[in-house]
């Protein structure tokens, strides 16, 4: 079998069709990767900070994360950060996320909860807010949730709660950031 030389490139010849791993690299959809984790109370009852900022005004602790960092990893910084809370592992996936790029963002988003386990009413008196983030800790029955959350919010929450019931992780791939 024989192959044409293909195309020269600054890495030498390659294969018609084919691109050195940088230009292969540049043609690829690119996107931001979060962490999150998911708390209950000891009742099973969604654990949620009130954001001070953005469309998602729910949520849990986590965010994006920083160079060289893997998503479990920031889950646990940002809970840190965010609530005083330290987690250890391992990790227990919930769910996985991803959303198309748009207009309030360039970058698609992949992301992933993780289970952070129940707390006591003790862990939940204890959180410490980082003002610049969040202004409220609620835990409330899931129905409860409905009202306060978009319906997509809502969705995500009763699957990420399912998911921790049956151990079946939850996949969302309609995170989009122009729905």
């Amino acid at each position: 079998m024989t192959h044409d030389a293909g195309t020269p490139t600054a890495h030498g010849p390659v294969l018609d069709g084919w691109l050195p791993p940088e230009e292969y690299a540049a043609t690829l959809p690119k996107a931001s990767i979060f962490g999150s984790l998911f708390f209950t109370d000891e009742d099973d009852r969604p654990v949620h900070l009130r954001a001070v900022y953005g469309t998602h005004t729910w949520q849990w602790p986590g965010g994006t994360a920083d160079p060289g960092e893997r998503p479990w990893e920031t889950a646990v910084r940002e809970t840190a950060e965010e609530t005083g809370i330290r987690v250890s592992g391992p990790p227990r996936l919930l769910a996985a996320v991803f959303g198309l790029p748009g207009s309030g963002w360039p970058l698609a988003t992949a992301g992933f909860v993780f289970d952070g386990g129940r707390l006591t009413d003790r862990q939940i008196a204890d959180i410490v807010l980082d003002p610049a983030e969040h202004d409220e800790v609620r835990v409330l029955p899931l129905e409860a949730w409905r009202p306060l959350m978009t319906d997509r919010d809502f969705a995500r929450l009763r699957a990420v709660q399912d998911a921790r019931r049956t151990g079946t992780p939850a996949y969302f791939d309609t995170w989009d950031w122009d729905e």
